[in-house]
């Protein structure tokens, strides 16, 4: 058999796009709750209301300007306020999970659940008890859960007290969070991750012309990392605790060698930076240079230093949707895929959201990151998102997704027999949730569908696509029946 016995089997979701319940159990509001839906062709934007009264808006992500404040306008639905409510419906949605032969299971935790205040606020017993319930339940239904720390809600509490990731304060924040976890746990979770494709900040701050600020703010989300890391393993040395990148495969548009080193300082720059620092403990050599290139002048205290070295990732988690294209001519068709933009694939096709979907692409992808790293690694998010259609009968079917997963999950099977050093496989996500990108329910990946659309209008019910039976097919085989 191609898997060994207790491979890592399951789905990922995250709190704020799938608890809803913004406002219940004690939690505080975090940013993406003033966002609206975006649309395939135009990202979600956070609302505000500026300090001369206006209304404001700024991309997900983005910064409030001076004296401007999170507001909710009546005309506008923020579907992160329900998603598909799994606050509401997690024991429902483990049962299901169970159904599809899941042996893990992997969601973050809302800091704003635990800490909606931080440290100053105290713990919120409420929000520690909510997960307390739904590790137990994953565990006596036979999932080994592996829990994301931070995933992209940081409280509006933290922006407005500290101005964000910026300041150097969140870094106590963040451990005092960690700490809490780790303890309220212990014995029910082994597994950890600290922070949620972590290189998103390197994208986002070449988006907004924002850099300066971006490279301080992963500077001090790596430092609480490995800080964590750090706390974890004298909480308990038998607690692994790995770095999540979101993954970046791209090839030279051209073989013209300018497009092959261009292509290559791209990966350097939007994977490498972060995922060399969490898992070698160091900043990689290139370091310096792409920070110049960028204009950014950065000095890391050698207490810093020591702390990154101490707090390597025990393993590293990624994400895997579609690869992307890199050149130096212009002219070249633009590309999607997983916040990122580069350059159109001829020869891939698309999803409707104009993501690549190259199978062969993630079985290389695998091989670069084992032979890189050289540590056990963890495919955290897999996945399609489309259009689904609900047919007279109930009945979903959903062939694209099942074609996606196959022709990826044969790929998975290759490169674990070629030698690929990898523990567990989460598709994103197990039932359908809203898109971090857009901000879409009907932008669905799921196996399971939730009847709910982009303006709040739905039941809420659970039901099976064809791509449930066809997980659950490989799932029970232990990856073996892939057909």
């Amino acid at each position: 058999m191609a898997f060994p016995k207790g491979f890592l089997w399951g789905t990922s979701i995250s709190a704020e796009q799938a608890e809803g319940a913004w406002n219940e159990g004690g939690k505080s509001p975090v940013q993406i709750d003033y966002a609206a839906s975006g649309s395939a062709s135009e990202n979600r934007r956070i609302w505000f209301l500026n300090e001369d009264g206006s209304r404001g808006s700024v991309p997900v992500f983005g910064h409030l300007p001076k004296g401007a404040k999170y507001h909710l306008f009546d005309d506008i639905h923020y579907t992160n306020h329900t998603a598909c409510d799994f606050y509401h419906h997690w024991e429902e949605d483990l049962d299901l999970f169970a159904e599809m032969g899941f042996t893990t299971f992997n969601t973050s935790i809302a800091w704003s659940r635990i800490y909606p205040y931080g440290v100053q606020g105290g713990v919120n017993r409420e929000g520690v008890e909510f997960y307390r319930q739904v590790f137990t339940r994953a565990r006596e239904l036979g999932m080994d859960p592996v829990i994301t720390l931070y995933k992209y809600d940081e409280p509006v509490y933290f922006e407005e007290t500290y101005g964000g990731w910026d300041n150097r304060a969140m870094i106590d924040e963040f451990l005092a969070f960690a700490k809490v976890c780790f303890t309220e746990y212990k014995g029910l979770v082994n597994k950890w991750m600290t922070f949620n494709e972590l290189n998103i900040i390197m994208m986002m701050g070449m988006k907004q012309n924002d850099l300066k600020r971006r490279y301080l703010e992963m500077h001090h989300q790596m430092v609480a990392s490995a800080k964590a890391v750090i706390e974890a393993h004298k909480t308990d040395p038998d607690l692994k605790v790995g770095a999540m990148i979101a993954g970046i495969c791209a090839f030279p548009l051209t073989p013209d060698p300018a497009d092959v080193m261009e292509n290559y300082r791209y990966f350097q720059k939007m994977f490498c930076y972060c995922a060399d620092t969490q898992v070698r403990g160091e900043y990689p050599s290139f370091a310096e240079s792409i920070r110049q290139e960028d204009g950014v002048e950065m000095v890391i205290s050698e207490e810093d230093k020591a702390v990154l070295k101490e707090g390597k990732a025990d393993f590293l988690g990624f994400s895997y949707y579609s690869s992307n294209c890199i050149t130096t001519h212009e002219d070249a068709e633009t590309g999607k895929g997983n916040m990122q933009d580069a350059v159109r694939n001829p020869y891939l096709q698309v999803s409707d959201w104009g993501w690549a979907m190259d199978p062969v692409g993630y079985k290389y992808f695998l091989h670069v990151l084992n032979d890189r790293y050289q540590v056990p690694l963890f495919d955290v998010e897999n996945g399609l998102g489309a259009y689904d259609k609900v047919e007279a009968d109930g009945s979903i079917h959903d062939q694209y997704r099942i074609d996606y997963l196959r022709s990826h999950l044969r790929s998975l099977k290759e490169a674990v027999e070629e030698g690929v050093n990898i523990f567990g496989y989460t598709t994103w996500g197990g039932l359908d949730l809203v898109s971090a990108g857009t901000g879409q329910m009907e932008k669905r990946y799921g196996m399971i569908y939730v009847d709910m659309d982009d303006q709040g209008h739905g039941t809420l019910e659970r039901k099976r696509k064809d791509s449930f039976y066809y997980i659950q097919k490989v799932y029970h085989s232990n990856g073996e029946d892939l057909d």
